[in-house]
């Protein structure tokens, strides 16, 4: 694993430059027996891995398995350093591997699983490293990882199951963007070359096809420059700070889908809460944690402010109702959950219901689509053919003049 460094020199000088160890605690050792001060050591981190929601991270898979692993070993009475000295040796991604030693090593000179994992917060959802902390903390650090798992798991299916649905839908729009395409570039300028050959007016609905097809031969170079130039200028304009909040707001308001991502990210929120609340975390720092963890950037604002407002004494669910952060129904079943004292279950509850809406909305959604998207195709397709052949059915009265 490289590392980017900053060290200093018995003499004063200061010395900046990218060195190679298999761990951060291994490389220190090697720089200070070398009579050098180290100023600052970061990961220089490679762009082949695959993420949590971005790039340069593990993959989710590799990190799920090796909590369930640990997990295991130490309900099964494995101390914590050599049940991390066995998991790590196992590890076949390089980078995890990298971090699990830097990890293994943090801890065996006395840092907290938590303290360790947190040093490499870009990598690991806070969620977990929160999570790892109320482990620790009740001493129950084997049910708290799978009961991180299990989120995980649970987060996953709803997102794949999402995704899986839409799938054919988009498949169907692709097909049908790239036979109109096919017909605009290369079935009309056959047909225009071959009426070319009559001198006579051409119906409008054809000489509106042929002003089309010519346009997109003309500039198609130009027309997909701006596409590509509109797309730059969209994530250009989303990664500028408060941007992705104001996109993420504005998904929210969509008609027909909005809904739905409301309903989701309000699922992934109330399951979040359960999970860091279940693990002994207060509510004021699982909402803090929730705010940074949650998908919708908008909410994660608004969540801050509730927990803020929390801090000061204001109740949750009164604090999510003036905010309208989340759908009524779920500021309802929050107020009953702390009303009786049964928050935790009720977060639970909450999400299980929303992940159900979801998935029966999503299965409406598609059973509506499908069916409209064949539809529409084949009204466009059959009204481009028509427009095409139409000239043959008045080819006698042309040739006739």
């Amino acid at each position: 694993m490289e590392f980017r460094c900053r060290l200093g020199t018995t003499s004063g000088e200061i010395i900046e430059g990218v060195y190679v160890a298999q761990s951060e605690a291994a490389l220190r050792r090697e720089l200070e027996d070398q009579g050098l001060h180290v100023l600052s050591l970061k990961p220089r981190l490679g762009w082949g891995s695959l993420s949590f929601g971005g790039s340069r991270k593990v993959t989710r898979h590799e990190f799920l398995v090796f909590n369930q692993e640990l997990a295991t070993l130490l309900k099964a009475g494995m101390p914590l350093v050599q049940s991390l000295d066995i998991l790590r040796t196992r590890l076949t991604n390089p980078l995890f591997k990298s971090v699990l030693d830097d990890v293994h090593e943090k801890v065996r000179a006395g840092t907290a699983l938590s303290d360790a994992f947190a040093e490499h917060g870009d990598l690991f959802p806070s969620v977990y490293t929160a999570s790892l902390m109320a482990g620790e903390r009740s001493g129950n650090l084997d049910a708290v990882l799978r009961r991180f798992v299990a989120y995980s798991k649970t987060v996953d299916l709803v997102r794949s199951r999402t995704i899986s649905a839409m799938i054919y839908p988009v498949i169907l729009i692709a097909l049908a963007m790239v036979l109109v395409g096919i017909i605009v570039v290369k079935v009309v300028p056959t047909f225009t070359e071959f009426y070319n050959s009559f001198d006579s007016e051409l119906p409008l609905s054809t000489r509106m096809i042929v002003a089309v097809s010519d346009f997109v031969r003309a500039q198609l170079w130009l027309i997909l420059i701006a596409i590509g130039g509109a797309a730059a200028g969209f994530f250009s304009w989303i990664r500028r700070p408060g941007h992705g909040a104001q996109f993420d707001r504005m998904l929210l308001k969509l008609p027909f889908v909005g809904p739905s991502f409301h309903k989701f990210s309000t699922s992934q929120l109330a399951r979040t809460l359960a999970t860091l609340l279940g693990g002994g975390i207060p509510l004021v720092n699982a909402l803090e944690i929730a705010a940074r963890s949650t998908g919708n950037r908008h909410m994660g604002q608004e969540l801050n402010i509730v927990a803020t407002r929390v801090r000061e004494g204001q109740s949750f669910s009164a604090m999510l109702l003036e905010r309208q952060t989340v759908p009524d129904v779920a500021i309802k079943m929050i107020e009953v959950g702390e009303s009786t004292g049964a928050l935790t279950e009720m977060l639970n509850s909450l999400a299980d219901f929303y992940d159900e809406e979801i998935e029966t909305e999503v299965g409406r959604f598609v059973t509506m689509i499908e069916p409209a998207m064949l539809v529409i195709m084949g009204i466009v397709i059959a009204t481009i053919v028509l427009a095409l052949y139409l000239p043959l059915f008045q080819l006698t009265s042309v040739v006739g003049r």
